[in-house]
C-alpha cells in the first residue's frame, strides 16, 4: 500500500509540475511529453532496481546519465527554465522511488514545487531580459556599443556580449542583458496648455533607427 501511495503521490506532483506550472506560463506542448516519460521512467527504472539484486547506485547512475545524456545532446537547443524543469521531473521520480515514508516525500516534493513556482514566477524580476540584436553597423568601441544599445531598446544595459563583428558586411551581433526602464508619462499633445510649459515639458525620445536591430 505504500508502494501504491508512494506512485499516487508521483502522478499528482508530476502533473503539478507540468500543467499547473510548466505549460501554463511557457506553452510549449512538446516538453509535456518529454517531462512527464521522464519522471514515469526514472520511477519505473529507480522502483525496479531498489528491489532486485543489481547494485541500486550502479543501476541509479546508469539511468541517470542517460537521461542527462539525452537532454545534453539534443538537436533542439533548450533554455535554461526548461532544463530546470528536466530536472525537476527527474527528482520527483527518484523521490518517491526510493522514499519509503509518505510525509518526508510529501514535504520534499512540496518544498520542489514551492521552488519551481517562485523561481520560474513571470513576476520575479520581470523588467529585466535578454536579446540578441543584430546593428547595421560594425562597432568596435565597447562604451559606443553600449550607448547605442540602450538607446535601440530603451533600457539599461547590464552586459553586452559581442557574438560577431563583421568589419566587411558593417554588421554587429551582440547578446544583450538590460532591465526596462520605468515608463514616464506621455508628453501632452501639440497645442495644450501644458505644453507651452516648459517646466512641464518632456524631451523627446529619439527615435531608433529602422533595421538598427532585430
Amino acid at each position: 500500500m505504500s508502494r501504491i501511495a508512494m506512485f499516487g503521490i508521483d502522478v499528482a506532483a508530476a502533473g503539478l509540475l507540468v500543467f499547473a506550472l510548466y505549460f501554463p506560463r511557457h506553452r510549449r506542448r512538446d516538453l509535456v511529453a518529454a517531462y512527464l516519460v521522464v519522471n514515469v521512467g526514472v520511477l519505473a527504472v529507480a522502483s525496479a532496481l531498489s528491489t532486485s539484486r543489481v547494485g541500486a547506485g550502479l543501476g541509479l547512475g546508469l539511468a541517470l546519465f542517460g537521461v542527462l545524456s539525452i537532454i545534453r545532446l539534443r538537436s533542439t537547443e533548450l533554455d535554461q527554465h526548461e532544463v530546470a524543469y528536466y530536472f525537476s521531473s527527474l527528482a520527483i521520480g527518484l523521490i518517491t522511488a526510493l522514499g519509503t515514508d509518505v510525509a518526508p516525500v510529501a514535504g520534499l516534493l512540496g518544498l520542489l514545487l514551492a521552488v519551481v513556482y517562485v523561481g520560474d514566477h513571470p513576476r520575479l524580476f520581470r523588467s529585466y531580459g535578454h536579446q540578441i540584436v543584430v546593428l547595421d553597423t560594425a562597432v568596435t568601441d565597447p562604451a559606443a556599443l553600449r550607448a547605442q544599445l540602450e538607446r535601440l531598446l530603451g533600457a539599461r544595459v547590464h552586459a553586452a556580449a559581442v557574438q560577431r563583428l563583421d568589419l566587411v558586411n558593417d554588421t554587429t551581433v551582440v547578446e544583450v542583458r538590460f532591465s526596462r526602464r520605468p515608463r514616464t508619462a506621455a508628453a501632452p499633445p501639440a497645442g495644450s496648455p501644458d505644453s507651452a510649459d516648459p517646466a512641464g515639458s518632456a524631451e523627446p525620445v529619439a527615435a531608433a533607427p529602422a533595421g538598427g536591430h532585430r
